[in-house]
This record gives structure tokens, C-alpha cells and sequence, in this order.
């Protein structure tokens, strides 16, 4: 009777932390928001450009992603993607709120409640082309209204995200075939 009242709390504290580590909405070590945040004009489409190498976007080519309003002020989040490899398309919805004001670009999304990852706009060119980071160094997307980003814009976001101490020679350049 003692080992189970021992045990299940100490269980139940591991998976606690465990699941609070995996919840973390951070920005990376000298990175910055951008602030004056105007949510209503990052809504809508944007095609991913650019990104690391993630499970869950694993195969995944003419990435896009929609956002909209929610009643409750939250944002709609669609991501949606071509898997080359299972030649399908992929979809998957989920929900982003602003960790702070929203004025700042700081963000948590989820699309497996309760668990939520940081998503920092942390540079913004006229609402046209933006430099996404996540939690930590291991998430980062350049995302563009177009197909394409301008070469000076892509210069600049790489420089940027390598001064942070993201490996950029790690991004996987996103096609958009569809």
C-alpha cells in the first residue's frame, strides 16, 4: 500500500514535467518578436519556403498555410502539403493564440491539445515575407505570400537566422509543383 502512494505521484510528476517541457512556447535566445504586430494583416495564405526537416511535415512539398480569425480571437490555423512520397495530400488544423499582447508576434500554436510549441514571427517584410522561429533552435520557416521570396530578403532572413545560431545549410527548400 505505501509503494503505490510513492509510486503513482511520482509517476504522475514525470509525465507532468515531461509533458510541460513538451509545451514550451519560448523564442530563442536573442531573438525578438516583432512588435506592432498587426494580426489582421498576417491572415490568409502563405506558402512555406523554407524549414527544417520535421516529423511531422516529413515528404511534405507545396506547403502552405491558411490563417483565419476564430470568434474567440484565437487564430485558425490550416496546414496543408503534397506527400510526394505517398502521393497525398496532407492536412491538419490547428489553434494559435498570442503568449502575450497582440501587438507582439509571439505566439503558441497547438494542433494536439494540451500540447503547445512556440511560433515567434521574428521578422516581417511589408506582410509579404516572414521569418518564422520556433521554441528553439531546432524549428525555423521562411514563409512568403508568393511562391517565391526575392534573393535579397532570403540573404537577409538566412544571415539573420545564422546569427542567432540557427544551421542554416540544414533547410529544406520547399517546392511548389501543384
Amino acid at each position: 500500500m505505501g509503494l503505490k502512494k510513492i509510486f503513482i505521484p511520482a509517476v504522475a510528476g514525470v509525465l507532468g514535467l515531461l509533458i510541460f517541457n513538451s509545451c514550451s512556447v519560448d523564442i530563442p535566445k536573442g531573438a525578438t518578436a516583432v512588435q506592432n504586430f498587426e494580426a489582421e494583416k498576417y491572415l490568409g495564405k502563405w506558402y512555406e519556403i523554407a524549414r527544417f526537416d520535421y516529423r511531422f511535415e516529413k515528404n511534405l512539398n507545396n506547403v502552405t498555410a491558411n490563417y483565419s480569425k476564430n470568434a474567440d480571437g484565437s487564430i485558425k490555423v490550416v496546414n496543408r502539403g503534397y506527400d510526394y512520397v505517398k502521393k497525398e495530400w496532407k492536412q491538419s488544423e490547428g489553434e494559435a493564440r498570442f503568449v502575450n499582447q497582440p501587438t507582439e508576434a509571439r505566439l503558441k500554436v497547438s494542433f494536439f491539445k494540451p500540447i503547445w510549441a512556440g511560433y515567434n514571427v521574428i521578422e516581417l517584410v511589408d506582410y509579404k515575407y516572414a521569418l518564422v522561429a520556433g521554441n528553439s533552435l531546432k524549428y525555423l520557416w521562411i514563409l512568403s505570400r508568393e511562391k517565391t521570396v526575392p534573393e535579397d530578403i532570403t540573404a537577409r532572413f538566412l544571415k539573420n537566422a545564422e546569427d542567432l545560431g540557427y544551421k542554416t545549410e540544414n533547410l529544406i527548400w520547399v517546392e511548389h509543383t501543384k
